[in-house]
């Protein structure tokens, strides 16, 4: 019995070395039909996450036109409506990530979805005609905070997914294509709102009825449903991957030892009846809490948390520092928006975000994506954390006796290196340098630390650019850069780490 169980095991690991070694003749970014199908199902969340992000700051504004014309909106509740998707991901993220651990991938996947889509449905049903502006601003606000609860639920949930099912040489390339989802949710986001506002300019600008601006926003905003519905089957159906299941297995047998040495039971040898619930009772599962508390109390593991964690945090305070409030970059290349009618003001700054999108934001991604085996996710995450502070010390420097030419330069470059860079790393090494067993948990929280500092970033910006100048604002985003690179040391090379492997060896130096 206990060959049999023996040689069941050997069976799946060899399946598994397998498949690790299919396609090894290949570039590790060709990718395969079913790696193809596989990011089309997990790529929709982060497409639906930048398209959301980036077209709030538009949709704000198309508000303020409906809902205060001639006056202004209140800055507390417009910095709300700003920050609340990001405040729901930090929910989202806790949340889904610890609940894919515990109850399985298929178990969960698909539900943060499934919120997105019942709250992108309650977001454009906001009814401006029956509220006050107000309540109008607030009703919109809790349904993008639930909004955000789905899309902070899809960053652990499709970086598990795809980390499970990813041979070893190709895991980061591929987490690599999902996050580069990003940048064309942006690009569309700003291309979606330029054709709406065409479709509107008769009516807006010849016939000057700026309320009508009330439908731009909603099927700007509505339009997000058709890649989510495209893929919640997909998703909802996906099976469970080899991966976790081999994790929950070794689960089992590792408590099975345990309740047998605390009998006094000699457990180095499992048969299959052992295990078998027929034989008696099995053995009861330990709340996968007090799993995580006991992996993570170790400082060789803590220590890896608290990395992925820091350097996420540091490159949010400075990146959503930058894309969520780029007026002073509008100003430069000349597409602030400030004169003109007011359709004319919101085309103008959506063709403006269109160009900076394009500059060094999508084609940082796949730089990535081609060098992220060869360079490894360590170098590239220095690298992008110097080159970012080289270019925003250049930008706090000289900010203002830089020429636009020089200004639009400098600051393409720094989104270039934001995206290849430490944007996408922090993104990829949570999801690669855990075991299945806690992978989800900690990447959600090394997520929704992430996003606590674009909460941080989001609020205090504009006030403390008021305060101090906008050159001191850039400093500070310098000096987190700095640390970001400093922390990255916290952090091993993942670049063919088998974190199921280590953890293995860990448990048997322990028995």
């Amino acid at each position: 019995m206990s060959g049999q169980a023996g040689s069941n095991d050997t069976r799946q690991r060899a399946a598994l070395e397998e498949y690790e070694q299919s396609g090894e003749g290949r570039p590790p970014f060709i990718l395969t039909y079913a790696e193809v199908k596989l990011l089309g199902i997990a790529g929709v969340g982060f497409f639906l996450d930048a398209y959301d992000l980036f077209i709030i700051n538009p949709v704000s504004t198309m508000l303020q036109y409906r809902l205060y014309p001639g006056g202004t909106m209140p800055a507390n509740l417009q910095g709300l409506l700003k920050a609340s998707a990001n405040i729901g991901s930090v929910i989202g993220q806790f949340l889904f990530g610890y609940c894919a651990d515990a109850f399985g991938r298929k178990a969960i996947y698909g539900k943060e979805l499934m919120l997105i889509i019942i709250a992108t449905i309650l977001c454009i049903s906001t009814p401006t005609g029956s509220l006050s502006p107000n309540g109008c601003l607030i009703y919109l606000t809790i349904f993008r905070i639930l909004l955000g609860v789905g899309v902070g639920g899809d960053y652990p949930m499709s970086a598990s997914v795809t980390s499970d099912r990813a041979t070893i040489r190709k895991r980061g390339t591929m987490l690599a294509y999902i996050f580069a989802n990003q940048g064309w949710g942006s690009f569309v986001g700003s291309l979606v709102t330029i054709i709406v506002l065409a479709c509107y300019k008769h009516v807006m600008n010849d016939e000057n009825e700026t309320s009508k601006v009330d439908g731009v926003w909603r099927i700007v905003i509505g339009l997000s449903l058709i890649p989510a519905f495209g893929t919640l089957y997909q998703r909802l159906t996906l099976p469970e991957s080899t991966r976790y299941k081999k994790s929950q297995e070794a689960d089992v047998v590792e408590q099975y030892d345990l309740e047998k040495d605390k009998m006094g039971v000699k457990a180095s040898v499992h048969t299959e009846s052992d295990l078998n619930v027929d034989r008696g009772a099995p053995v009861p599962k330990k709340t996968h809490v007090l799993e995580v508390i006991k992996y993570f109390s170790e400082w060789r593991h803590l220590k890896i948390l608290i990395g992925t964690c820091s350097c996420w945090f540091l490159l949010d305070v400075a990146f959503y520092g930058i894309n969520l409030n780029t007026n002073v970059v509008l100003s430069e290349i000349g597409y602030a928006g400030k004169t003109g009618t007011p359709w004319e003001k919101l085309f103008k700054v959506a063709t403006g975000n269109i160009i900076i999108t394009a500059l060094g934001f999508v084609p940082g991604y796949y730089v990535t994506v081609l060098t992220i085996e060869k360079l490894g996710r360590k170098t590239i995450q220095v690298m992008g954390f110097l080159m970012e502070a080289l270019f925003l010390g250049i930008l706090a420097g000289k900010f203002y006796s830089l020429s636009t030419a020089a200004f639009i330069i400098n600051f393409t470059l720094l989104q270039f290196f934001f995206n290849f860079g430490a944007n996408a790393t922090t993104y990829c090494y949570p999801a690669e340098v855990f075991p299945t067993r806690y992978r989800a948990f900690a990447h959600g929280m090394s997520a929704a630390c992430g996003k606590t500092g674009a909460i941080i970033s989001a609020l205090v910006f504009n006030s403390l650019t008021d305060n101090i100048g906008t050159p001191a604002v850039l400093w500070i985003f310098f000096g987190c850069s700095i640390l970001g690179a400093a922390c990255t040391f916290l952090l091993p090379e993942v670049a063919g780490r088998d974190p199921d492997a280590i953890l293995e060896e860990e448990l048997r130096e322990q028995q």
